[in-house]
């Protein structure tokens, strides 16, 4: 009975030993595991390419195209807002010339024929708005559908993880230029549009 405690004490103490070992080899295998898991998730050849977004808008043909076709309607909406303008300050003038030899009743008609034009010309300066405000996205949308259609076919054989663009001001704050595709997206988006046309 006395040496009862101390084989007690003893088995206790080899078994704690046993569970540390345990636990240690048990921490070491997870570790391994976790190890090879994340090898696979970031392989080695994780590669990220860019293009520069201001050269793309000067030397791409269809962001050109784009471009002179915006001018245009915003130099149609333009020539047709002034047109009303000058319209309604015709009859402006007219009511003015008139002045006080206006009766009551022509006046007023006036004054609600003149109230009447300003909400049509609002009305339609908003119309106007709202188509170009459409065209241009529908131009940018276009533009960027070619873009990243391009870039799918491009990235096919040089397994680039991203492809980003740069613009200044972005959140990039260096660039290698090893990785500027630019060039290459340019001259392919100006073949690609040039087939289109």
């Amino acid at each position: 009975m006395k040496y009862l405690s101390t084989i007690l004490s003893v088995t206790a103490l080899a078994l704690v030993g046993v569970l540390f070992y345990l636990f240690a080899h048990h921490t070491e295998q997870l570790k391994t595991i976790s190890d090879i898991e994340q090898k696979k998730a970031t392989p080695n050849n994780f590669r990220i390419a860019y293009f520069d977004m201001d050269t793309l808008q000067t030397h791409y043909d269809g962001f050109k195209d784009a471009q002179v076709q915006l001018k245009a309607k915003e130099n149609a909406m333009n020539l047709e807002l002034s047109s009303l303008s000058k319209n309604y300050q015709k009859k402006v003038d007219a009511w003015r010339q008139k002045g006080n030899a206006m009766t009551q009743a022509e006046a007023e008609q006036a004054q609600q024929e003149y109230a009447k034009d300003q909400q049509d010309y609002a009305s339609r300066k908003q119309a106007l708005e709202q188509e170009y405000y459409k065209i241009t996205e529908d131009l940018k949308n276009g533009i960027r559908k070619d873009v990243e259609q391009y870039l799918k076919g491009y990235n096919k054989d040089r397994n680039f993880s991203f492809i980003v663009e740069y613009d200044p001001g972005s959140f990039i704050y260096y660039k290698d230029s090893v990785y500027n595709i630019t060039p290459d997206l340019v001259d392919g988006l100006n073949a690609a549009y040039k087939k289109k046309k």
